[in-house]
């Protein structure tokens, strides 16, 4: 999926082991975070093509603490539970699951823009992982880039209003 016209894409960076990918949404941040915070909607906006759908907890919206899982499929279908481990109303969301990772998104409104774009950053952290280096031999980081890209082109093509 393209991303729409005027978005822009900061690209990846990498700091000690997390790996982050950045991109102007043209929508407040209240719009964009009440997408990411409904389990039911991340099957609309995972650019990896392995989240399929919510099946349990958490309720539609997430707050610090609650468990959610996910149906997944990579090559074969299995199940993902979740809990979020960090959380801001309309700034910040970030889950675990049993590895101990984290898959975090962060919301900044961007300082003087009238019509409300925010700056969103989507973080994949093996820096709290219980086996990081697994992580590592396989790869992850990297190939994560590509699918955290098209993640917020899609979260983009979701949000903001022509």
């Amino acid at each position: 999926m393209s991303g729409t016209a005027g978005s822009t894409t900061a690209g990846a960076r990498t700091a000690g082991r997390t790996v982050s990918v950045s991109r102007v949404v043209k929508a407040p941040a209240a719009t964009i975070f009440a997408v990411i915070d409904d389990p039911a909607r991340h099957p609309e906006f995972d650019g990896s093509g392995t989240v399929r759908a919510a099946h349990s907890g958490g309720g539609s919206h997430l707050r610090l603490g609650d468990r959610f899982g996910m149906d997944m499929k990579l090559g074969v279908p299995y199940r993902m539970s979740n809990t979020v481990v960090e959380y801001e109303a309309d700034r910040l969301l970030a889950w675990a699951h049993f590895g101990g990772h984290r898959w975090r998104y962060e919301l900044e409104p961007v300082p003087g823009d009238e019509n409300g774009s925010t700056t969103v950053t989507e973080t994949f952290d093996w820096s709290t992982a219980k086996a990081p280096w697994f992580i590592e031999l396989v790869g992850y980081p990297r190939k994560h880039v590509p699918n955290m890209t098209r993640t917020l082109e899609r979260l983009a093509a979701l949000v903001e209003t022509a």
